[in-house]
């Protein structure tokens, strides 16, 4: 049987040897004695919330820097008109300035007008002669209307009476015939009875002066049938000169009949007279006109910009005189990369950074342009060629405005802009 042996328990840290305490520092022995702080509740429950507070700011920024598209190739653009003459002249009057704001109306130039005052006179009374021609080929046409008729009636009227002329003259011309062919017949039997009393009287079977009255009475209807013979030849040549009244009025007729186209005539006088009138009107219109033309106003209300007519300069028509920029009318010309349209659409809202005056002003995306920048350039790319590389074009899109966001009117046509379109709200 082993003897057994008792140990001692270990002393407690107050009974270790010094040595052991000595020679460790304080700060040391304060590290080795407190507990570790990732293994404390309190800093797990830190780490956690500061991790979730660092996804949700990197959700939240995420979602801000995606949210909006952006480029600085943008300016400011609008409407810039160039005022032009109408007319040739010398410049007289000038009454603006460069950057001077002016109205819509307001005389700008001002051009000689005394050449174009006399054409206007001139113009005025050419116009008066062509009405006065014009009235009197106009009342002509009733006339020539009342005529005509009256001559066709007439011509009808005699071609009438020449026809019935005719048949009365035919008429008596039969009677004459008939009776000439009784007095012939009557003088027959008369210059019969004549031989057979001169054959009684030759022998005595009768007196002489039955012979002689059986002599006058042969005589007497010799000489009946001279005027009946003349009277018949009277009568034809009465037919004669009624047959030449009826060609006459024929001839009458024909020519009456031609009214019609007399009077078309008549008509087209007038309606010349009255075209003629017309287009010295217009000539009258634009000699008014051209005297107005020597005042060149504002079409807009602008700014007056690159004036280069001077007083005393002749001028030529369609020649520029300055340029008007009208402040209220401006857009927002940005050219996104094509990659950057995924997402945009008409009537997304839009914040603009202006560099000039570092103001923001909101708007809103107006339209797309139909093709690339590059498209419209002087010399557009021709991608069919063999040195061909990729490159994202930019499209054109139009930015306007928010109503009031620009009524001081400080931005200006080709001021450099940023624009933020915020495709997601």
């Amino acid at each position: 049987m082993e003897p057994t042996t008792t140990q001692s328990p270990p002393a407690p840290l107050a009974q270790q040897p010094e040595t052991s305490t000595r020679a460790l520092p304080a700060t040391e022995r304060d590290f080795h004695t407190r507990p570790s702080r990732a293994s404390s509740p309190g800093f797990r429950i830190a780490l956690a919330i500061g991790a979730i507070v660092l996804v949700v700011v990197g959700f939240f920024i995420y979602r801000y820097v995606t949210s909006y598209e952006s480029t600085d190739d943008a300016q400011v653009d609008g409407h810039v008109n160039s005022i032009s003459t109408r007319i040739s002249g010398h410049v007289v009057k000038l009454n603006v300035q460069d950057n001077q704001y002016v109205q819509a109306g307001t005389v700008l130039v001002e051009i000689d007008p005394a050449d174009y005052q006399v054409a206007l006179d001139r113009a005025q009374a050419d116009y008066e002669d062509s009405l006065a021609a014009a009235a009197a080929a106009g009342v002509n046409v009733p006339i020539t209307s009342v005529n005509t008729t009256s001559q066709v009636s007439a011509a009808q009227a005699d071609v009438a009476s020449a026809l019935a002329g005719i048949a009365a003259a035919r008429q008596q011309f039969d009677a004459a015939k008939a009776q000439l062919a009784a007095t012939e017949a009557n003088n027959v039997k008369v210059q019969d009875d004549l031989l057979r009393y001169k054959q009684l009287v030759d022998k005595q079977e009768i007196s002489q002066q039955q012979y002689d009255q059986a002599l006058a009475a042969a005589k007497a209807n010799a000489a009946t049938v001279e005027a009946a013979r003349a009277n018949a030849d009277a009568t034809q040549q009465q037919v004669t000169q009624a047959e030449g009244k009826l060609v006459q009025a024929q001839a009458n007729s024909s020519y009456a009949n031609t009214a019609p186209k007399q009077m078309e005539v008549t008509r087209a006088k007038a309606a010349s007279a009255e075209a003629e009138a017309q287009r010295k009107k217009a000539d009258l219109d634009q000699a008014k006109l051209n005297l107005q033309y020597t005042k060149v106003v504002a079409p807009v209300s602008g700014v007056v910009s690159d004036r280069t007519v001077e007083v005393g300069l002749n001028v030529a028509p369609g020649q520029e005189l300055l340029k008007l920029v009208p402040l209220n009318d401006i857009w927002i010309t940005a050219d996104f990369k094509e990659t950057q349209l995924r997402e945009m659409k008409v009537g997304q809202p839009v914040t603009i950074e202006v560099d000039a005056n570092g103001r923001s002003y909101k708007g809103k995306v107006d339209s797309i342009a139909a093709a690339s920048g590059a498209l419209f350039s002087l010399l557009p790319p021709e991608n069919a060629t063999g040195n061909y590389v990729k490159v994202v074009q930019r499209i054109p899109v139009k930015i306007v405005l928010d109503p009031g966001e620009n009524k001081e009117q400080s931005l200006r046509p080709g001021m450099s802009v940023e624009p933020k379109v915020w495709i997601r709200q």
